[in-house]
């Protein structure tokens, strides 16, 4: 019989690609992941991950066994989604994790929603990255991610993850006053070509929608200087230090007393962003009303 807190092992080893990063995430030892992976092995009778230089890999029996798991793993978390729901779960502690943006486009907002329809709902919300909150939820350290579309995500059909979109935003070009196009109504990227940058780390989503607007206009943007906090983005674009593509509603409340925003002439750059769960986790009767209070908020 094989168990399935070896198979949640499994796949976490799948995930993060060595035994030490995995067993982080679990919160275990790797000599304690080690010993449930071989345990695993001697359960099915095969040899399941291949351990290199760069880390581990799994074996075809591996991957087999990696397809089923998404699907097993699934359907407990439905069972305990019924669970709960059968013991009438009106109250208790979901975990969010969301961008800075995004607590405060969609999860604040959220959060005065449930205070009405479900007082009984207690959010704790953390404050991640776009890229960093689904791992988190794979892992289980938090219950739903507020994320944002980027090259290397999960895709829509990921056996592991429910995703919900729940809005659009266009990216604005941000410019110094005394910059050359200051005064034009709309900002044709290609003509800041030349110019200084100044954006996210990449590894950042938003990162890979400035580079990837850029390569579309022609030209691969020059990255003076980078920070994640757009506050601190708009405060050198107000210093002169160079151009930069913000999201529009991180835009909101800043002192843009030293720069011009503008939308961008033709196509903008967006920024999607959605909410996931683990598969079978969206009919929990305390991450329903969760899910419910953010789409609409992003409505």
């Amino acid at each position: 019989m094989i168990e399935a807190r070896r198979l949640h092992i499994l796949r976490a080893v799948a995930d993060h690609r060595t035994v030490t990063a995995a067993a982080a995430a679990l919160y275990l030892t790797p000599s304690a992941v080690s010993q449930q992976l071989t345990a695993l092995e001697q359960e099915t009778g095969h040899r399941l991950v291949e351990r290199g230089a760069k880390g581990v890999r799994l074996t075809p029996a591996g991957e087999i066994l990696l397809g089923h798991t998404h699907a097993v793993l699934a359907q407990l978390e439905r069972a305990e989604a019924e669970l709960a729901a059968y013991s009438s779960g009106e109250a208790g502690t979901v975990t969010v994790a969301s961008f800075a943006t995004g607590i405060a486009q969609v999860v604040a907002p959220a959060l005065t929603r449930l205070a009405r329809s479900a007082p009984g709902i207690r959010v704790r919300v953390k404050d991640a990255e776009g890229d960093a909150s689904l791992p988190m939820v794979l892992d289980r350290l938090v219950d739903v991610a507020v994320a944002v579309e980027y090259r290397g995500a999960p895709p829509a059909d990921d056996p592991r993850l429910t995703p919900f979109p729940l809005y659009a935003e266009p990216f604005d070009a941000v410019v110094p006053v005394d910059h050359r196009l200051a005064g034009a109504a709309e900002v044709p990227l290609a003509e800041l070509a030349k110019d200084a940058w100044i954006g996210p780390y990449p590894g950042n989503p938003c990162h890979d929608v400035v580079v990837l607007a850029c390569e579309s206009a022609g030209f691969q943007p020059r990255l003076a200087h980078s920070s994640d906090d757009f506050r601190a983005v708009v405060a050198l674009a107000s210093a002169g230090a160079g151009v930069a593509l913000v999201p529009r509603s991180a835009l909101r409340g800043m002192d843009l007393a030293g720069v011009v925003v503008r939308p961008v002439d033709g196509v903008a750059p967006t920024r999607r962003v959605f909410a996931a769960v683990r598969r079978g986790a969206e009919g929990h009767p305390l991450i329903r009303p969760v899910l419910d209070a953010l789409a609409e908020a992003g409505r």
